[in-house]
């Protein structure tokens, strides 16, 4: 179980590969050997994330999961809860995608959409089976703040992270009398291979600092955190600006 001053013994990260994901795993670890559970396509990026986190005193377990297979993800997700409780389950597969092919070919969109919507929901009800049969434990959904003010630039992925926003924080309200937590996380621009020869936007983040943010939250038992916090009061600003001037920003 999490323990007094908010520390996991155990962590299910969903997205085994991702590079946010694992920066969280690691500070949520804090340097003590807990059980891991990564969730992911095996190839050598997943060993690599393996061998990093046994290098740390980590007991690590691998779990084949593909985000677009969604008929498995109840096995999946049983799989993991099937060694011992999960104390935090972090959900942080997703696909950025050609913003313009996104909105002009069918296959793209559907992707892109399953991938960051559908994908997490399926994932979603899965794990909130489990943590209610359990009785404790926490999830953390990586949002984005695309999805609170859908842009032009790149309003299919905006879109699919409203869904998935939207839909983490109702499982939030749903699975607060069974004492299980939803943490939802909005970062910002953040420097990762998925961002790589994309300029980098005003107040970016590492993954490392958006791990931070995760950690205080879970230990703090919050349930929607923005990364970096001042993005707060940015979004809270451009969420009501008026159309016709918010399609003028350089966003």
């Amino acid at each position: 179980m999490i323990d007094a001053v908010g520390s996991p013994q155990s962590v299910l990260l969903l997205g085994g590969t991702s590079e946010i994901g694992l920066a969280i795993v690691r500070r949520l670890a804090g340097g003590r050997p807990i059980r891991v559970i990564l969730a992911g396509r095996a190839s050598t990026r997943l060993d690599e994330a393996v061998a990093g986190l046994e290098q740390g005193g980590c007991a690590v377990q691998t779990l084949d999961f593909s985000a677009t297979d969604t008929g498995t993800h109840a096995e999946v997700v049983a799989k993991a809860f099937a060694g011992g409780d999960v104390d935090v389950a972090v959900v942080a597969f997703g696909l950025l995608g050609d913003a313009e092919a996104a909105w002009q070919d069918v296959d793209t969109a559907v992707e892109l959409a399953t991938v960051n919507y559908t994908a997490a929901v399926s994932v979603g009800v899965a794990l909130a089976g489990q943590f209610r049969s359990q009785g404790h434990g926490a999830i953390v959904a990586l949002s984005s703040v695309a999805g609170e003010r859908v842009r032009r630039s790149n309003f299919v992925y905006g879109s699919s992270k409203a869904g998935m926003d939207g839909f983490y924080l109702g499982l939030g309200e749903a699975l607060r009398p069974s004492g299980v937590r939803v943490t939802v996380v909005r970062p910002g621009f953040v420097k990762t291979r998925m961002t790589a020869g994309m300029p980098a936007a005003p107040l970016s983040v590492t993954a490392d600092d958006v791990a931070d943010v995760v950690a205080a939250a879970v230990r703090n038992r919050r349930e929607l955190v923005w990364a970096p916090s001042p993005l707060r009061a940015v979004m809270s600003v451009l969420r009501h600006v008026p159309r016709p001037i918010f399609r003028r920003l350089p966003l």
